[in-house]
């Protein structure tokens, strides 16, 4: 992507023979300074770079985000989270995503966090902040400034001043009000304000991020719970089998039909087995903790919902934003697009500082020395004014902060590059993910079957002696993992379905814009 920096426009600077038009003499007129005035103003432009947004990356004109295409749809398998997944590439994401995995649990309860979330309420609050500061500024910029002055003084003239001997002491009032304006010849601040809006515009693209974020979060973290608590069932069935098994041999023990080591490896085999279950009600635990903050609650809070593998359906069909709108789509993106527009325009602003500057001001009142002549005949007095201020030398610092300001430039758009590529990658990888993670599905389940139909043969071949006990042991730890294997490969693709919408921009521009949303809480501004 080239750099954005033009050249400055012919206009910029001092148009020539503009010095004829500047009063030969103090004594000229007012109306020779006001055509002055309105010459440069009706020749003005705004200095330093016009922004335009960076073009979509040349090769992404394709329908594809990695080097060899992706198959039309995923491998299928039996079971939950088996069924085959479709790329629909160019068709639009729905802005409520989450909703395609048809949980009505995990749909309320990420409409509730969306309201409850003290990130959403951060970013939301920062917005506002962006959007007054834009509006003070604009106030203070695009309006002449005016104020009113009332005073009264009392004064001891001296004799030497006044003509009076002993001087002379009189009171004095005043009442006035003063116009000021700067012109914005060369757009400082247009360009300011341009910065300002960009900031602006960066804090709404922040509030969809978050938005983002959350969602893909909330989405992810029920996975995982669903994950573990299918990872804890699993074990606890195997341990009700392994306790079951010790039983028996205890008893074939006592009766001497075996020898003791075999009875300490069963109870061994029961042992690990127990030591593994704290671990994963640990993890348990602290996943629904962490869904709890999303959501926005306190951790002991009640009213969070359970979620099982089973209560999820995988979607069928994956939207697949084209490569080419990418850029347009992941907020990321669009947020770091402002940043480079704000550097854009600071570049402005300090180019437009090379040059002169022009105020217009005003003064009208009434000064008399008492109260009841303010404003009385006599006592007016009025000024109008125009001045106009060069940047002789500096030290060369005007100069070194407009180059400053190239380099934050370049500086803005090298990480515009960098969140391009991390967005073309995150699609990528989940692309790849996804179609990795159906053949490992479609592999694990077949590893179950046979698994557990090895063990049943196993068990029924050491009831008759026919294998020795170890054959047995294994054969049960290559089953116990099978399970774990099968409800981990499961829970990936639900995972990685997630990422993709993530990855792809969640569809938020196919909802109303949530930068009109509401504090949640207000503050009282009478103290």
């Amino acid at each position: 992507m080239p750099r954005r920096l033009t050249g400055l426009p012919a206009s910029a600077g001092l148009r020539s023979g503009a010095d004829d038009a500047y009063p030969a003499r103090y004594g000229r007129s007012s109306g020779s300074i006001l055509g002055v005035v309105v010459s440069l103003v009706l020749s003005s432009c705004a200095v330093g770079p016009n922004f335009k947004s960076p073009d979509a990356p040349v090769d992404a004109s394709d329908n594809s985000y990695t080097p060899t295409a992706l198959p039309a749809q995923t491998a299928a398998a039996e079971g939950t989270a088996g069924v085959a997944q479709h790329f629909a590439f160019g068709q639009d994401i729905p802005a409520q995503w989450w909703t395609l995995f048809r949980s009505e649990a995990l749909d309320q309860m990420i409409r509730g966090a969306l309201q409850q979330s003290p990130d959403m309420a951060s970013a939301q609050a920062a917005l506002r902040q962006a959007q007054e500061n834009l509006n003070a500024e604009s106030g203070n910029l695009l309006y002449p400034n005016v104020s009113g002055k009332l005073s009264a003084e009392r004064q001891r003239a001296s004799a030497v001043s006044t003509g009076i001997p002993g001087g002379s002491v009189f009171n004095l009032f005043n009442a006035s009000v003063n116009v000021s304006y700067t012109l914005d010849v060369f757009g400082a601040s247009r360009r300011t304000l341009e910065g300002l809006q960009a900031a602006v515009d960066y804090q709404r693209f922040q509030v969809e991020a978050t938005y983002l974020s959350l969602t893909a979060n909330l989405v992810t973290t029920a996975i995982k719970e669903a994950s573990l608590r299918a990872q804890l069932q699993a074990t606890q069935e195997v341990l009700a089998a392994q306790q079951k098994q010790l039983a028996v041999i205890e008893e074939q023990f006592a009766l001497g039909a075996i020898p003791r080591s075999t009875v300490l490896t069963q109870r061994t085999q029961v042992a690990q087995t127990l030591a593994s279950l704290p671990d994963l009600e640990k993890s348990l635990a602290q996943t629904r903790h962490q869904l709890s903050v999303y959501a926005g609650k306190l951790p002991s809070e009640s009213g969070m919902p359970e979620f099982q593998l089973d209560s999820l359906q995988l979607p069928q069909d994956l939207p697949v934003t084209l490569p080419s709108a990418l850029v347009r789509q992941r907020p990321d993106i669009r947020a770091s697009e402002e940043l480079l527009h704000q550097a854009s325009a600071k570049i402005g602003v300090a180019t437009a500082n090379q040059y002169p500057q022009i105020t217009l001001s005003g003064d009208y009142g009434s000064s008399a020395t008492r109260i009841g002549d303010v404003f009385s005949h006599g006592t007016t007095f009025w000024s109008i004014a125009a001045a106009l201020a060069q940047p002789i030398f500096n030290g060369g610092e005007l100069s070194a902060k407009r180059r400053a300001a190239v380099a934050a430039y370049d500086q803005a758009e090298a990480q515009y590059r960098g969140t391009v590529l991390t967005a073309f990658q995150n699609v990528a990888d989940s692309l790849r993910a996804l179609d990795s993670d159906a053949s490992t599905l479609k592999a694990q389940v077949e590893v179950e079957a046979v698994a557990g139909e090895a063990l049943s043969l196993n068990k029924r071949q050491y009831a008759l002696g026919a294998i020795s006990y170890l054959a047995l042991l294994d054969a049960e730890r290559t089953y116990q993992k099978s399970r774990i294997g099968l409800v981990q490969a499961q829970a990936a693709r639900y995972a990685d379905t997630a990422a993709l919408f993530q990855a792809l921009g969640g569809g938020w521009w196919n909802r109303p814009p949530l930068a009109d949303a509401t504090p949640t809480a207000t503050v009282d501004t009478n103290n």
